[in-house]
C-alpha cells in the first residue's frame, strides 16, 4: 500500500476479495432482471454504498481512503468481472464523477458538493459527444456569457451515460464562436434540474444494460459563473486530461473481463471431454489459452505502468500517450479473449445461462469498450500526435 492510504494492506486485500464476491454474486443475480428492464434496482445502489464503492477512490478530505491510482485500478479490475452496466457505473463513479470537479471546480461549488460523492448523494454525467458534430473541435453547443456574468447554454449532447441517476452534468460548450482554436471551448458543471435542461430518450443497448443513456437538450439554460470549470477557454484541456485518465480505467475494465474470461475458459477446457480426453490437452486449445494469457498479462503490465507514472505526476508529459496505448491494447486483448472464449465453449457459450459464468453477456458487454472514451482510430491518432510532439520537443532530426 502507499503510505498515505487510510486503510492497511490487510484491509485493502480484504476489500478486493469482497468486491470480487459482490461482482460475481449479488450483482450477477440482479443482472438477470436488469437485462430485461434496463434499469438498476435500488438494491444495487444500496450495496455499492454499503460496501464503500462510492468512497474508496476519493481523497480523505472528502471521506475517501487516499488510495493511489494503481490501487484504484486494482479495485476496478475486480468489479469489472461483473455485469457490464454496473461496471460502467462504478468505473465512472471512481473517476470522472468526482475528479473533474475536484481538479477544476470553483472553491464555492467544491465546498458545496465534494463531500456528497462518498455516499452518492451527488452523481454526475459527462457530456461531450454531439449528434450533429463529434467530440472535439466541432462541438456546436454554445454557452455565451451575458452582461450579468452568467452564461446561456444552448445545444445538444448524445450518447451520455448515467443520465438516470445524476444531478449534474459536465458539459463542454463553445464560449467564443469567433475563435477557431481549442480555446473556443469551456467546461461547465450544469445542474440537471435547471430550467431548459431536457433528457432525450435513446434506444435499448446491446450490452452494458442498466447504465442509463440519453441525449441532452439545452434551451436557454442559465448558468451562474460559479459553475465554470477552470477558466474560460480551458474546456478542451479539461476534457482531454479527464478522458486520458478515464481511458486507463476503461483498460482496467477490459483487464478484469479478460482475466475472468481466461479463468472460465480454462475451467471449461478442463471439464469438456471429447474422444476420451479433456479438450485442454489438445494443442489447438492450448494455443488459445496461451494467447488469452499473454494478452491479459501484457495489458496488466501496461495499466500498472501508467498508474505508477501517474502517481508520481498526474500531469506528466506521457499521460495522454500512455493512456491511449492502454486503451488501444485493451481493445485487442478483450477481443482476443472473448473470441477465444466463445470458441472454447462452443455452442454452449452462445446461450445466456452457463454454469461457468456469463459467456454470452461478457461477449456483448465488452464490445461497448471499443467505443467508450474513443474508438481505436481515436487512440491511434492520439498516440501518433503525442509521439510527434515529443519528438519535436526533444529536438530529434529526420
Amino acid at each position: 500500500m502507499n503510505p498515505n492510504a487510510k486503510i492497511s494492506d490487510e484491509q485493502f486485500a480484504e476489500f478486493l476479495t469482497k468486491v470480487r464476491a459482490l461482482a460475481e454474486g449479488p450483482f450477477e443475480e440482479m443482472q438477470k432482471e436488469v437485462e430485461q428492464t434496463n434499469v438498476f434496482p435500488q438494491r444495487f445502489f444500496d450495496l455499492a454504498r454499503e460496501n464503500n464503492l462510492y468512497r474508496f477512490a476519493l481523497p480523505s478530505e472528502y471521506g475517501g481512503w487516499d488510495l493511489n491510482e494503481l490501487e484504484i485500478l486494482k479495485v476496478q479490475e475486480e468489479f469489472s468481472r461483473g455485469p457490464g452496466g454496473m461496471r460502467m457505473h462504478l468505473h465512472y463513479s471512481a473517476d470522472l464523477n468526482w475528479r473533474i470537479l475536484n481538479e477544476y471546480g470553483t472553491p464555492e461549488v467544491k465546498a458545496e458538493l465534494m463531500n456528497k460523492f462518498q455516499d452518492k448523494s451527488v452523481f454526475t454525467c459527462f457530456a461531450l459527444t454531439e449528434k450533429t458534430g463529434g467530440t472535439g473541435a466541432d462541438v456546436h453547443s454554445t454557452a455565451i456569457r451575458q452582461e450579468d456574468g452568467s452564461y446561456l447554454l444552448n445545444g445538444e449532447k448524445w450518447l451520455i451515460s448515467h443520465t438516470d441517476c445524476s444531478q449534474y452534468a459536465y458539459v463542454i460548450a463553445v464560449t467564443d464562436p469567433n475563435d477557431d482554436k481549442d480555446s473556443r471551448l469551456s467546461a461547465f458543471l450544469v445542474p440537471m434540474d435547471a430550467p431548459g435542461f431536457e433528457l432525450v430518450e435513446m434506444p435499448h443497448m446491446m450490452g452494458c444494460r442498466g447504465a442509463g443513456h440519453a441525449g441532452l437538450k439545452f434551451t436557454n439554460v442559465r448558468l451562474d459563473p460559479k459553475y465554470l470549470l477552470g477558466r474560460e477557454g480551458q474546456g478542451m484541456e479539461v476534457a482531454i486530461h479527464s478522458l486520458s485518465i478515464s481511458r486507463v480505467h476503461i483498460a482496467a475494465s477490459n483487464l478484469g473481463m479478460c482475466q475472468r474470461m481466461l479463468e472460465m475458459s480454462i475451467a471449461r477446457a478442463n471439464d469438456r471431454i471429447t474422444f476420451g480426453k479433456p479438450i485442454a490437452t489438445r494443442q489447438a486449445i492450448k494455443m488459445k489459452i496461451a494467447d488469452m494469457a499473454a494478452a491479459t498479462h501484457a495489458l496488466r503490465c501496461l495499466v500498472y505502468d501508467f498508474a505508477r507514472d501517474f502517481d508520481v505526476d498526474p500531469h506528466n508529459e506521457y499521460v495522454d500517450e500512455k493512456a491511449a496505448i492502454c486503451k488501444l491494447n485493451s481493445i485487442q486483448a478483450v477481443k482476443t479473449c472473448s473470441d477465444e472464449m466463445l470458441e472454447i465453449f462452443g455452442g454452449d457459450g452462445y446461450f445466456e445461462d452457463s454454469p461457468y459464468g456469463p459467456t454470452e453477456r461478457l461477449y456483448r458487454d465488452c464490445r461497448a469498450l471499443w467505443l467508450e472514451e474513443g474508438a481505436p482510430t481515436v487512440q491511434r491518432i492520439t498516440i501518433a500526435r503525442e509521439c510527434q510532439r515529443l519528438k519535436a520537443q526533444l529536438g530529434y532530426q529526420d
